[in-house]
């Protein structure tokens, strides 16, 4: 035994040793792939992308940048790649060639360009988005707002954010602006012939409801077509078939309740009436997918598109047909959590993660066989880690409602564990074979970790995910104690330590919880909502949120929005709160964490609060090193001081 490793536990630092993959795509000519990865350097607190490349016959791999470059696409005769950089300055397209060689600038915008680089099929024109080429404006200069809404988390204020369509030629030149509107358009699509564009417009000027988008089509003279609009419902994601002739788009229709599963859409170039092609399919569709395949290629010679289906804890892929009746298929699953990324005529290309790893790159068949995995960039780091247990849960609520649920148990000391309830956001997002930095480093610290999805999660079918609407905090509270209740029945958990702690509605129901119950000895409630009539008012999405979730505006079910927020109950909470908000979070804003932590002041509530200013609502999952690191030392030390 003494050859043998000696495996640690998941330091508080261990998050930010993973490589992150993003983007990848397989070459033309089905050799290579081209992929990036991000890594931090911890002394010199700095975060880079790259792009690599693998060959998929000898598995040799070569990096191919070695300054921040993003969003990687082939050219058609697998010669270039285009890609996105910010190594001279503003983001910008460069060309690199395949043989070898410096990458060649191809875009000079002043603000840079955001979209990514979309080849059109001849390979002499990239296509991309980009704000208006003029000077930046300055932010301290006065500013008149027309909007509906007029910023939005992550992407700022939206005047100076329009996104319009361009097309630039590869031998250089002056690029050709095809769009000159208030949108921001976005996900790109040639037309097979090259003629055309496929787009989806978001962000409307009068219009709340950003998360929507018109499905457009625009040629070479900027000459727009609209097939659906924002009335139509909330479309994610669109790309044409093979002969040009109809677009698949992932949608769910804007009459449903919020929450309702996205289905794949079938409809003519011309218009007319959409097809649902999923209809039957209890779990909808994921926004990642990829568009048809030629006859013949999968499933009894019809048309094929492969997409993302979340179930029960896990996201795989399945095969649905697009003609004649309706039919899916289940082709790469598992305990764990499948992003599709790309395709061919062959072949599928995929992140795979499950809790210990954020993911690596796998290839199978186009049928799910020969599945293998191509890279390792987090083995020799997880090689070092001694992971928890993991205990699958199902327990029943209240009405009889069957919950899932995971418990992580540290690898060290003996039941019952202090256990920290780990509230997902959302509130219709989910856990369970997905990896979560958090999880791993409050389990490496000797607690377990309770992961549960409550009404409103995702992956249940859809009385399931709209169960809350009206009913934020009531409902899913019920579920999560149910869930704290079983792992203390059944000799996990330790009944005198627990904490509770989440991000965005996991904040929110933070707060909410500890308004309802002393049971808990700490909390740390990051990024919350605390007052619904306010958030209201204040938040990008939240005259559109609200209305969807809750039923109604302020005026009209004044107590639906007092039952649900956390402000009402604040005066009741005596357990030590820790609160976390990023000062330029416009999801939910600083104010919503300032009322509670003024309120349980006023109360003599133990509580405390961390800023992290300029910093959107997940900085401290994606943002600068010190402020992730931050969080870290935060939410442990929070817990080790009370728990």
């Amino acid at each position: 035994m003494s050859g043998l490793k000696q495996k640690r536990k998941f330091g508080l630092l261990d998050d930010l040793r993973y490589g992150r993959i993003g983007s990848a795509r397989i070459s033309p000519n089905g050799e290579w792939v081209v992929y990036t990865v991000t890594r931090h350097d911890l002394d010199k607190e700095e975060t880079l992308t790259c792009l690599w490349r693998v060959n998929l016959d000898n598995g040799k791999k070569r990096q191919l940048t070695y300054c921040n470059s993003t969003s990687p696409e082939w050219s058609p005769d697998g010669t270039q790649i285009a890609f996105l950089s910010n190594r001279n300055g503003k983001q910008q397209v460069y060309l690199l060639p395949t043989d070898g060689g410096e990458a060649r600038q191809l875009t000079d915008f002043k603000q840079g360009v955001d979209g990514n680089p979309v080849w059109s099929p001849d390979g002499q024109t990239i296509a991309f988005t980009a704000s208006l080429d003029t000077e930046p404006v300055d932010p301290m200069d006065p500013y008149h707002i027309t909007r509906s809404v007029y910023r939005f988390d992550g992407t700022g204020y939206l005047d100076d954010a329009v996104q319009n369509i361009y097309i630039q030629s590869i031998d250089g030149g002056a690029p050709k602006q095809l769009t000159d509107d208030t949108q921001l358009n976005r996900t790109l699509r040639w037309s097979p012939n090259g003629r055309e564009i496929l787009y989806l417009a978001s962000h409307d000027h009068d219009r709340p409801d950003l998360f929507s988008a018109k499905l457009r089509v625009v040629d070479m003279d900027g000459v727009i077509d609209e097939l659906l609009g924002l009335d139509w419902g909330f479309i994610k994601n669109a790309n044409w078939t093979p002969d040009g002739q109809q677009i698949v788009f992932v949608a769910s229709r804007g009459d449903q309740p919020m929450a309702t599963k996205d289905d794949l859409w079938i409809i003519n170039r011309n218009g007319g009436t959409a097809e649902n092609r999923t209809e039957a399919l209890e779990w909808g569709v994921e926004v990642q997918w990829y568009p048809v395949f030629s006859s013949g290629k999968i499933l009894n010679a019809e048309a094929t598109a492969l997409a993302n289906v979340v179930k029960n804890g896990t996201k795989g892929i399945y095969s649905l047909t697009l003609i004649n009746e309706p039919y899916w298929e289940s082709l790469v699953g598992g305990e764990r959590t499948v992003t599709l990324l790309d395709a061919d005529d062959t072949r599928m290309l995929f992140l795979s993660g499950n809790l210990e790893n954020p993911g690596e790159l796998h290839i199978a068949n186009l049928d799910g066989s020969n599945e293998r995995q191509i890279t390792q960039v987090n083995s020799q780091h997880m090689d070092e880690i001694a992971f928890p247990r993991i205990e699958h849960l199902l327990y029943e609520s209240e009405e009889g409602v069957e919950i899932e649920g995971w418990l992580l148990l540290p690898n060290e000391g003996e039941a019952p564990y202090p256990t920290i309830l780990y509230i997902h956001g959302g509130p219709h997002g989910w856990y369970g074979n997905q990896y979560g930095s958090d999880f791993q480093m409050l389990a490496g610290a000797g607690y377990a970790v309770l992961i549960v999805n409550p009404r409103g999660s995702s992956g249940y079918g859809d009385a399931f995910a709209t169960a809350l609407s009206g009913h934020w905090g009531v409902m899913d509270y019920q579920d999560l104690m149910a869930g704290v209740d079983y792992v203390i029945d059944k000799g996990f958990s330790d009944a005198d330590r627990l904490g509770v702690c989440g991000l965005s509605y996991g904040g929110f129901m933070t707060c909410f919880t500890v308004g309802q119950t002393n049971r808990f000895k700490a909390a740390v409630a990051e990024n919350p909502i605390t007052d619904l009539v306010s958030r209201y008012g204040t938040a990008d999405m939240g005259q559109w949120g609200s209305l969807s979730e809750l039923g109604g505006k302020p005026h009209e079910i004044p107590d639906v929005y007092r039952r649900s927020s956390p402000i009402t109950y604040a005066h009741n909470c005596t357990t030590p709160t820790l609160l976390i908000q990023g000062e330029a979070d416009y999801r939910c804003p600083a104010g919503q964490s300032e009322q509670f932590y003024t309120h349980l002041k006023a109360n003599e509530c133990i509580v405390e609060m961390i800023r992290f200013p300029g910093m959107s609502h997940v900085a401290s999952i994606n943002g600068p090193i010190q402020i992730q690191k931050t969080q870290n030392e935060a939410l442990l030390g929070w817990m080790n001081k009370y728990v």
